[in-house]
């Protein structure tokens, strides 16, 4: 299975269409961007970058290992192409540093990296927790801009981060299916996998909630959560790949091992849910 350089420009240039959407995020931590050669990424990456050029939208890119070295590394040579506005890097996944080690690892990348940088916390693939504590202590890192929250709860202590995030930090929810409770209680935006299928929505979602326009945006949130339930029923991102090829908009539904293609009962009721919202959801948003 190769890249499809054709279909991600256009996906990019559909996602940056959208009414409502900001930016991209290309290589996301998760999904097939471990399965890439050098060469497939820094493709990847350049493909994205002239859709964000075109649209005059943001380009983030995922940066994720657990060697602080090779990270330094990579957001170098990434700050040196001059496209990229940000990285999303996780916590170091695997290793398990501890809270000390991980608020030491995203210093050195502040510092020696060259670039602003998102923290992902989604603690269930890297097996490191972050406190709000340490969250704060990132967030008042000058280069750290954000965190895409991913923690598969929404808890007190997601309660407190967006009680007082620090200045000019954005909190950005990362789980889908949770995603409009988390902008109700006041995440500013979404990094989502399953706003590839329906970017307008989710971008809608957001701008319903900023305006306070609350029974519109639980009406859609509800929606849009059962959408994501059907997406994320086998593991990310085999039934999005499924939804994006019946739609005709990418070549082929194939994934690299160690993940493998979607079955097509899923992607056939995940396909149901992405078409189009209902007449009586786009009543209820008009009115």
């Amino acid at each position: 299975m190769r890249l499809a350089p054709d279909a991600l420009a256009r996906l990019a240039d559909e996602a940056l269409s959208a009414d409502g959407a900001r930016g991209l995020v290309a290589l996301g931590t998760t999904a097939e961007a471990a399965t890439l050669t050098t060469e497939e990424k820094r493709a990847v990456v350049r493909i994205c970058s002239a859709a964000c050029r075109a649209h005059g939208a943001p380009l983030i890119v995922g940066v994720g290992t657990n060697d602080t070295a090779a990270a330094v590394t990579t957001l170098r040579e990434l700050a040196e192409s001059g496209d990229v506005a940000a990285a999303l890097v996780p916590a170091p996944p695997y290793t398990r540093p501890g809270e000390a080690g991980t608020m030491a690892h995203f210093t050195a990348l502040a510092e020696h990296g060259g670039l602003q940088l998102i923290v992902y916390d989604i603690p269930y693939r890297t097996a490191q927790p972050l406190s709000v504590g340490t969250l704060n202590a990132l967030g008042r890192l000058p280069e750290v801009v954000g965190v895409k929250y991913a923690t598969g709860a929404i808890d007190a202590a997601a309660m407190e981060l967006l009680g007082s995030p620090p200045p000019g930090f954005a909190v950005l929810g990362g789980d889908d299916a949770v995603i409009s409770p988390l902008l109700a209680a006041g995440a500013h935006g979404g990094i989502l996998a399953s706003s590839n299928v329906r970017t307008a929505d989710y971008a809608e979602l957001i701008s319903l909630w900023q305006q306070n326009a609350a029974g519109p945006a639980r009406r859609l949130g509800a929606e849009l959560a059962r959408l994501s339930a059907a997406l994320f029923a086998e593991p990310n991102p085999t039934v999005i790949k499924g939804v994006l090829h019946a739609q005709g908009r990418i070549p082929s539904p194939a994934v690299r091992l160690p993940l493998l293609a979607a079955s097509a009962d899923s992607v056939r009721r995940a396909t149901d849910l992405a078409t189009a919202r209902t007449h009586r959801a786009h009543q209820e948003i008009a009115a």
